[in-house]
């Protein structure tokens, strides 16, 4: 199924104007038994990934199908509550190759790295019998795994690797350049066998480092996303016991990034003994919350993404994030250099991971209630400039094929314009005369357009937004 994805900056001030967002989840599927992570393999299904072993498909209606996906519980060791099964990344050519890989503790309570197959016949169930190990990273302590893995817009896959656990890092691995412990890693599952290593990584081939690592300085990297837009990376990194922090790396990065700990707990000096005194040695957050502010408080920053659907263009370049322990959602948006942060509210059900599904539409998981909510937004709204209300489109949403009715009082020539979010005009037909004008195989993507209808004069009628489904 084509993916369809909005490459959306922002909307001429001509066109549209937004109101601020308002977050509000919906239920979308339910049942799940201590869900941690969301991913989609490029089709209109929601994959869910349950702590205990277990990976489940959901259909677009919301559905659960009846039969899992993967079933690996024998390996997997959950016995603590921050072991089990962590993450899942599809293969950017999944596909054609069918490759998926998941991030695991197994039953030595070390972190696993694998890869499995999809079933040949069955696209909803994967072949249990196909793990194909990729790297095994050993745990010290039962917390602070981690968990999260990603492909990045390079290809490449990042992990995200705790710094091994216990309070306060008493091994320093986290500054420790010869331990994959606190690090973001970065491998090509593809150019070798396991896998090999991007000779672009910073510190490939540089003696005393190991060449997986990305960047360092990371406590507890939970979840990090990858923004579908521009490539940027944003990492929530679980604090210690007073700081939570959100990083962003720019998508230009070379790698190389020191988030800090255990020198800082965000920007707040932690433990600086052995530690650069220069400033610029670290990446700071770019955004950090007191575990006792009020708002916002927590004890666990859940990292999110950032939101590129089409359904909700006031969501557009807002970061999503929560607080596992606070259970609210705030979002994080750059205005004019600045970044701005907005409190959608408290909720209930200790929030796990944040998902996608194919048309970047948003959703997030309850661990507790075991819900799968979608992300609305209450403030839903392209102003209609129609005050004369001389235009009228149905039905909307549509499927290729809409009317356009234009008021009996008007009977004049017109011209029917539609654009994307990007602001390119991608539909156009001119001196059109009478009270319906019907358009036939829209042949565009799903998601939000929007529809201008002008005068033979070029003067402006009216405009509406236009949802293709």
């Amino acid at each position: 199924m084509k993916i369809f994805t909005f490459l959306i900056v922002l909307l001429f001030y001509s066109l549209v104007n937004y109101s601020q967002p308002q977050i509000a989840l919906a239920q979308f599927a339910v049942g799940f038994s201590s869900p941690v992570d969301i991913a989609n393999c490029g089709d209109d299904r929601l994959f869910i990934v349950e702590q205990d072993g277990i990976i489940k498909i959901v259909q677009p209606s919301g559905t659960v199908n009846p039969v899992v996906f993967l079933d690996i519980q024998t390996i997997v060791n959950n016995g603590g509550s921050e072991q089990g099964l962590l993450g899942l990344a599809f293969h950017p050519d999944y596909s054609s190759n069918g490759y998926f890989y998941v991030h695991y503790t197994d039953n030595s309570g070390d972190g696993q790295i694998s890869r499995f197959t999809v079933n040949s016949t069955n696209p909803d169930i994967a072949d249990n019998a196909s793990e194909y190990a990729i790297i095994t990273i050993p745990q010290p302590y039962s917390n602070h795994n981690g968990g999260c893995i990603k492909f990045g817009p390079d290809n490449y896959l990042y992990i995200g690797m705790g710094d091994g656990g216990s309070a306060g890092d008493p091994g320093n691995r986290s500054q420790d350049p010869t331990d994959l412990l606190g690090k973001m890693l970065r491998i090509d599952v593809d150019g070798g066998a396991p896998y090999s290593i991007p000779v672009s990584n910073p510190y490939y081939g540089i003696s005393g480092w190991l060449d997986e690592i990305w960047s360092i300085g990371l406590r507890n990297p939970w979840r990090f996303s990858f923004d579908a837009l521009n490539g940027d990376l944003w990492i929530g990194d679980v604090g210690q016991n007073a700081w939570e922090e959100i990083n962003q790396q720019l998508s230009t990065s070379v790698g190389g990034e020191n988030y800090g700990w255990r020198c800082y707990e965000a920007s707040a000096a932690y433990n600086t003994s052995g530690c650069s005194s220069t400033s610029s040695d670290f990446a700071w957050p770019v955004y950090e919350f007191s575990q006792g502010g009020s708002p916002p408080n927590g004890c666990s920053v859940t990292g999110g993404i950032v939101y590129r659907g089409s359904a909700y263009p006031n969501l557009n370049g807002h970061y999503l994030f929560s607080d596992f322990c606070g259970s609210w959602i705030y979002s994080l948006k750059w205005w004019g250099g600045s970044l701005e942060s907005v409190n959608h509210g408290s909720f209930s059900g200790g929030f796990s991971c944040f998902g996608e599904d194919y048309l970047l539409e948003a959703y997030v998981a309850g661990l507790y209630d075991g819900v799968i909510y979608s992300i609305i937004d209450l403030h839903n709204e392209v102003n209609d400039n129609d005050g004369l209300t001389k235009v009228r489109v149905y039905p909307n949403p549509f499927t290729n094929d809409f009317t356009i009715k234009i008021n009996e009082k008007y009977a004049e020539e017109f011209d029917v314009k539609i654009y994307d979010l990007a602001g390119q005009l991608i539909y156009s037909e001119v001196n059109q005369r009478g009270k319906e004008v019907i358009v036939n195989g829209l042949s565009v993507g799903k998601g939000l357009y929007l529809l201008k209808i002008v005068d033979d004069k070029g003067a402006f009628i009216g405009q509406h937004k236009i949802i293709n489904q």
